[in-house]
């Protein structure tokens, strides 16, 4: 404790009240506010450090290449939440459905999100940007007999729901949550607040997407695609980027763009033919939408890129596809 004697003197007292250090010449030390000052920043700085990070700007993030996620998924996701928010709704996770969390989606702008395989433990992850009382949203989890608060290894603080077996941190700006197979409490915050790489071209073709994805082993997943379908293909593709755009608001209708990246031109080309030869195929089995979106479309070939668009009838049949796609995992 610092404070002035009756002869002006700035004294220093430890917790029992006794003094520990005296200042004579008050002209050369700081005074009692100033030092005040100083104490209450400095407590202010230091239990900053133990809250949820502020993530810069997704467009920021995307630009620069990396994403506040997990590496080791099989699919990440950029979505533009208010846009996308209707069908959103729409899905069956039931992660989403608890109340404190749906709150807080609702208050969000902008999503990235990650799929992860089974073995890893996890389902999702997702980084969410908007504007979130965090105070209030912790007074509530406080109260709440499903959450419980932790800390990750750097102390920041973060709730998790056995139950419902979600982590879920929060900030003035931005939403961390991850969804886990067991209720072992999992942080929820990305290691280094961004450690997976977008790819290369990805920033440039998600611009003014409604949803983009990239799959991180797409040569493999298609193949598991192909295989669920019954289909003897194999796609060599180096990367897979999709894109949602909104088409005619009033008729709910959208857009999409599957693009397949390949070694060569002529690679590109080869495929092409072999994907418009496979053209016949058709299902109505839910289950095989994401082999019908690429099978039943024909490929447009910009020298090793293949664009394939596909439209969409309504929210239902983009939900059909996330759907399709989060059950292979």
């Amino acid at each position: 404790m610092v404070c002035k004697n009756s002869k002006g003197i700035i004294c220093f007292y430890n917790s029992r009240g006794e003094e520990i250090r005296r200042l004579k010449n008050k002209k050369n030390y700081p005074s009692v506010s100033l030092c005040l000052c100083v104490m209450f920043f400095s407590l202010v700085f230091l239990s900053c450090k133990t809250s949820a990070p502020s993530i810069r700007l997704p467009e920021t993030c995307i630009k620069e290449g990396t994403l506040p996620l997990d590496k080791g998924a099989l699919v990440y996701l950029a979505v533009n939440v208010n846009e996308a928010r209707s069908f959103i709704n729409m899905l069956p996770v039931k992660e989403l459905n608890d109340n404190t969390v749906r709150q807080m989606i609702d208050r969000s702008d902008f999503a990235a999100a990650a799929i992860f395989p089974a073995a890893s433990g996890r389902r999702f992850q997702i980084t969410t940007w908007g504007n979130y009382p965090k105070s209030a949203a912790d007074m509530i989890l406080g109260t709440n007999k499903n959450w419980t608060k932790r800390q990750n290894e750097n102390r920041a603080s973060y709730w998790h729901s056995p139950a419902d077996r979600i982590s879920m941190a929060i900030s003035a700006r931005n939403l961390f949550v991850v969804s886990s197979l067991n209720d072992t409490p999992v942080n929820p915050i990305a290691a280094g607040g961004g450690s997976v790489e977008v790819p290369e071209g990805f920033a440039d073709f998600y611009s003014g997407a409604v949803l983009s994805c990239w799959m991180d082993n797409p040569s493999s997943m298609l193949q598991q695609i192909m295989d669920k379908a019954g289909v003897p293909l194999r796609i060599p593709v180096n990367q897979l980027f999709f894109n949602l755009f909104s088409g005619n608001q009033a008729q709910k209708q959208y857009e999409a763009v599957i693009r397949l990246e390949f070694e060569s031109a002529s690679q590109a080309r080869g495929m092409a033919a072999i994907l418009n030869l496979a053209g016949a195929f058709s299902s109505n089995d839910p289950a095989l939408q994401i082999a019908k979106l690429i099978l039943s479309n024909r490929p447009v070939q910009t020298e090793r890129y293949l664009d394939i668009k596909v439209n969409f009838n309504g929210e239902s049949e983009i939900v059909q596809v996330i759907n399709s796609l989060m059950g292979m995992f």
